[in-house]
């Protein structure tokens, strides 16, 4: 295929956010393996200076503001470009002017929204989702759960691409020895924020302890809950069970996951779940509300919880109890680049 792509992102290793940074740098490295002529833009300040990476300059501001001055400078390079294909609502404005300004398609992906992600929401970061659902060429969701709420709320028609799953680094470091645990150990790694319900775990956790279990919690990452999340834990009588990490490095998380006696997610929207591959790779019980990783396995490798209280201490309770972990299908990041470059050769 000889078209020329343009790929956007926002945080590239070890400058990483979140999912779609991973996400973005996966199909990245996958599609020139794959022998394609693709570049990506990304924000100055996260770009390593390599031929194939584009930097823009962002200036000073919050990051809708550099989301803007970025997309400014990625419209008047895109038009070079047969395929400018974008992520979220940060390039929103990016494919909209390449695709009105020139013959380039858009496509864009959609990771997550802003509405599932905190409790307030933006106003202005969804006037750009509404952009980047309604007006590209292609619309993609991570999951069918994430297509349906696409659906429902922009009435946009999307097509699933699921996202690959991550083996986790390791170092070798005895995790339990370091932080001190002797008992089992129960782990959550993630952003602090609304959307991945740390606040049901932490109560969740107390009944399970309530109940006569003895284990630790460790909470790793961190985010503006942080703070209260640890105040919660004070509260609820159990922060001397609970060990806040802060952010873990990526070469180390493998760690963490292979000490675990079970890794839980609690999100209360979570349209797919890298975290949960990640667990699932490091052969970890994994305890998880809705997610699209669940969507794509369907078997009982992952433990299905809701994002309340009492059923994170029953899934707890049976995790502990279980034998070996179920055997489940991965998904390679190569199997995932395949179908965007099916969708490419479509679209063009």
């Amino acid at each position: 295929m000889n078209r020329k792509i343009l790929l956007t992102g926002w945080g590239y290793p070890p400058e990483i956010e979140g999912g779609l940074d991973i996400h973005v740098y996966h199909l990245f490295q996958e599609l020139k393996k794959k022998g394609l002529d693709v570049k990506l833009a990304l924000p100055e300040e996260n770009a390593p200076e390599r031929e194939d990476i584009i930097s823009v300059e962002t200036g000073d501001g919050d990051m809708t503001w550099k989301a803007r001055k970025m997309s400014a400078e990625i419209a008047k390079k895109a038009q070079d470009f047969d395929i400018i294909h974008t992520n979220d609502w940060f390039g929103a404005e990016a494919g909209y002017k390449t695709s009105k300004h020139s013959e380039t398609t858009w496509i864009s992906t959609i990771h997550s929204l802003a509405s599932s992600r905190t409790y307030s929401g933006s106003e202005k970061i969804e006037k750009l989702e509404k952009v980047a659902t309604e007006e590209p060429d292609k619309l993609i969701a991570v999951s069918e759960g994430l297509k349906q709420d696409l659906e429902r709320k922009f009435s946009a028609e999307a097509s699933v691409i699921y996202n690959g799953f991550s083996q986790p680094s390791s170092t070798g470091k005895d995790v339990k020895e370091e932080l001190d645990i002797e008992e089992d150990m129960i782990f959550f790694v993630g952003r602090h924020a609304e959307q991945k319900g740390i606040e049901h775990l932490l109560y969740g956790f107390k009944k399970f302890l309530d109940n006569g279990n003895e284990a630790s919690l460790v909470i790793g990452g961190d985010g503006h809950l942080r703070r209260p999340l640890e105040n919660f834990a004070e509260l609820l009588g159990i922060d001397g069970k609970v060990y806040f990490t802060g952010f873990i490095p990526s070469k180390e998380l493998g760690d963490y996951y292979r000490e675990a006696e079970a890794f839980v997610s609690p999100s209360i929207n979570e349209p797919f779940g890298l975290t949960i591959t990640e667990a699932l790779e490091s052969g970890t019980q994994v305890l998880a509300t809705e997610s699209g990783v669940n969507e794509l396995i369907q078997t009982e490798a992952v433990t299905e919880i809701r994002p309340e209280s009492g059923s994170i201490a029953q899934g707890l309770e049976n995790a502990v109890e279980k034998g070996p972990m179920p055997e489940y299908e991965s998904r390679s990041w190569s199997e995932m680049a395949e179908e965007f470059v099916e969708l490419y050769r479509e679209v063009n």
